[in-house]
């Protein structure tokens, strides 16, 4: 579809919704996204978001009916039975990345991605080249480190993600309520490990065999092994989700391993992979067998990250759990 058709297909979609929308007092909204201003003065009624984190975060605040789809899950991920069920009747536009033409004929006004969450730099999906057509784009904070400096990844930027788009959609209460449930959560965790000093050194490995791709102090496992009473041996990379070497992760022998568990290889296969490699043979956490496996959802920023946080944290502290009854839910 060539640029001109893209524009004269969504200008009259956009002129007649625009006439239509109705200007609360919420409205406008101004949110910062990575290092852009994103005003509103409605909330989206086609929204499209893009991989299960952002799809769930989307569906946690209660806005599906604001919804015009959701892409890139099917492609590489899978969903839950409990997901895949709020996910039914929502039609997956694009089973990875969509294109600029399938953001436009479902006339998309708003598109809920990230950095290598749905967009690339230099792509040819990004605010800028979206902003034509007249569909805004909300970046995942985590994710901003591609395309401006910022500090190691935290639990705020989920924080940050769930406010701004409360704020977006005038859902500003029930994104306080998701965070609060969030942070009870992390909470009862602290609680159990209160006493607790030894900081377990931790790989968090995705995938690869040549060279593994692991999360560095801008990706969210970085934070979630902090706040699980660990420490990410690769937090001194300044990098996102990156490749790295075995030989640096065979130099800092972490004692537990981190597997994110997505896609046709399954937690079991990767567990398999580095048990059998000899290069892995004397790191301590391949000795003592000590895996810890964490749905790609819950490792990357969302709604389940206070999940993650207490499975991380059981396996690196089983006793702190064995002494503390579970509180919240």
């Amino acid at each position: 579809m060539k640029t001109t058709r893209l524009r004269a297909v969504l200008g009259a979609w956009l002129f007649a919704g625009a006439s239509a929308a109705a200007h609360g007092g919420h409205y406008p909204v101004t949110v910062h996204s990575c290092n852009r201003d994103v005003t509103f003065t409605r909330a989206p009624t086609r929204a499209v978001s893009n991989d299960v984190n952002l799809t769930e975060m989307l569906l946690a605040l209660g806005v599906r009916s604001h919804m015009a789809g959701y892409t890139g899950i099917s492609g590489w991920k899978s969903a839950d039975a409990a997901f895949a069920g709020e996910l039914n009747g929502l039609p997956e536009l694009a089973q990875r990345y969509p294109s600029l033409e399938t953001l436009v004929a479902a006339q998309a006004d708003l598109y809920v991605a990230g950095w290598n969450y749905g967009m690339r730099v230099g792509g040819p999906i990004t605010p800028a080249t979206l902003a034509p057509f007249g569909i805004a784009t909300y970046e995942l904070s985590e994710s901003c480190g591609h395309v401006m400096p910022r500090p190691a990844a935290s639990l705020d930027d989920v924080y940050n993600d769930l406010r701004n788009l409360g704020a977006i959609f005038d859902a500003d209460a029930q994104a306080q309520s998701v965070i609060a449930s969030m942070q009870t959560r992390i909470a009862d965790v602290a609680r159990a490990l209160n006493g607790t000093h030894d900081r377990p050194r931790v790989f968090v490995y995705d995938s690869g065999e040549d060279k593994p791709f692991t999360a560095g102090k801008l990706a969210m496992p970085t934070a979630l092994i902090r706040a699980a009473g660990g420490r990410n041996v690769m937090d001194d990379v300044a990098q996102s989700w990156a490749q790295v070497s075995w030989e640096s992760v065979v130099a800092r022998d972490p004692q537990v391993i981190v597997i994110v568990d997505y896609g046709a290889v399954t937690a079991a296969q990767k567990e398999a992979f580095l048990l059998a490699s000899p290069a892995l043979a004397n790191v301590a956490a391949i000795r003592a067998r000590r895996f810890i496996v964490v749905p790609y959802d819950a490792a990357t920023p969302g709604v389940r990250n206070a999940e993650a946080i207490r499975t991380i944290a059981r396996g690196l502290h089983p006793e702190a759990f064995a002494r503390t009854p579970r509180v919240s839910r």
